[in-house]
């Protein structure tokens, strides 16, 4: 295929929108979420409170924040509809990300499409509740009811399972939750944007986030880094089985990144927030042994790829994380939906303050002056 000028492929490196949300410093490993350098803000705020800055600009004062923790917990409840068709899905034993994506889009059932602000908060308030509903029932268990005594994200935790949170665990869903809130534009972010902009609703816009979110080029996959990990087993076999991959031209999983080409920040926030989840409440013999595999791991992609400076990214401490708070593994990326949607959403209150339809061209490297035949003269080609 020929190359036009100025076709970028994938749009790389294009500036597509303006945002006040987060910015990306793949060089120098930064990450800012609305003004914050995330390791400032990921272990200390709260989920609602990350989420009302992105939607506000500005942390809330503490009558804002319970009265927006109020109102978010009244609307966790799923309507009727939504229920009966993750059951009927469970039945079928359909992926978790599938059941979001088409329960994400009944969200509205029970109250009509609303303004975007309302419908803002209906989605934030209930993805957590599809996504604890739709673990359970997969497992053959009943889901359980939200509790609006609880946080959203200790009323996650409490859904998942039927037992209320250490504050450990609260803590280190609450951090997850933060570091992955918003990255930039990428896919998904885009494809809400893209939606949004058409002066369409906002249940459309991320249902379509979803359905980026979900193909692996994005989405990710955090269960093999720590698959990884259990295979090895112990420090001492970690650089003779990383070796081997290795040599076969595997690629290590948690490692590298497109953006990143220092150590991914959120990695090394999360790795702070799995140390104390683990020596609080959880098995420090994992953590150590996932440290010393992270150790030999990217000592090993120097020797064997100079000067890519492969570095942990996200996905190794999101997989650690995780396990450790008692997750499946087909739970790891609808668990990022529920903190990546409050930057979805903060991208489409800023696309419907710019009023603008994305509307990119495309170059055309066909045929043309075909003449028309009759079906009956056509020949295959």
């Amino acid at each position: 295929m020929n190359k036009q000028k100025g076709f970028i492929p994938g749009l790389e490196g294009v500036v597509a929108a303006q945002t006040r949300l987060s910015r990306v410093d793949g060089q120098r490993g930064e990450l800012i979420i609305a003004g914050y350098p995330l390791a400032e803000l990921a272990g200390k705020a709260t989920f609602e409170e990350t989420t009302f800055l992105l939607w506000h600009g500005c942390l809330p004062t503490q009558t804002e924040l319970t009265a927006f923790q109020t109102e978010l917990a009244q609307l966790r409840p799923l309507p009727g509809a939504t229920l009966t068709l993750l059951q009927a899905a469970a039945r079928k034993q359909i992926p978790p990300m599938d059941a979001l994506r088409m329960a994400a889009g009944t969200l509205s059932l029970d109250m009509g499409e609303r303004d975007a602000p309302q419908m803002a908060q209906v989605i934030t308030a209930r993805f957590p509740t599809i996504v604890a509903a739709y673990g359970r029932l997969l497992g053959g268990e009943t889901a359980v009811s939200p509790d609006p005594t609880l946080s959203h994200a200790a009323n996650y935790l409490y859904m998942l399972t039927g037992a209320a949170p250490s504050a450990a665990q609260t803590r280190a869903l609450e951090t997850y939750l933060n570091t992955v809130v918003d990255h930039g534009l990428n896919a998904s972010t885009f494809a809400a944007r893209v939606i949004i902009a058409t002066q369409s609703d906002m249940t459309s816009a991320i249902v379509g986030a979803v359905g980026a979110l979900k193909g692996p080029l994005h989405g990710g996959a955090p269960g093999p880094a720590l698959d990884m990990v259990f295979e090895i087993g112990a420090a001492e076999r970690a650089e003779s089985y990383l070796r081997e991959k290795l040599e076969r031209g595997e690629r290590l999983m948690g490692f590298g990144h497109r953006v990143y080409k220092v150590r991914d920040p959120r990695a090394e926030v999360l790795g702070i927030a799995a140390e104390r989840l683990f020596a609080a409440d959880g098995d420090m013999a994992l953590y150590s042994l996932a440290k010393s595999v992270e150790k030999t791991a990217v000592a090993l992609l120097a020797e064997y790829k100079p000067g890519r400076n492969l570095q942990t990214n996200v996905e190794f401490y999101t997989a650690l994380l995780l396990h450790g708070l008692g997750l499946e593994t087909a739970l790891f990326t609808p668990t990022f939906a529920i903190g990546r949607i409050a930057g979805w959403i903060g991208h489409c209150f800023e696309q419907l303050e710019n009023g603008r339809l994305i509307r990119p061209k495309a170059a055309y490297i066909g045929k043309t002056h075909l003449k028309w035949q009759a079906v009956e003269l056509r020949t295959s080609q």
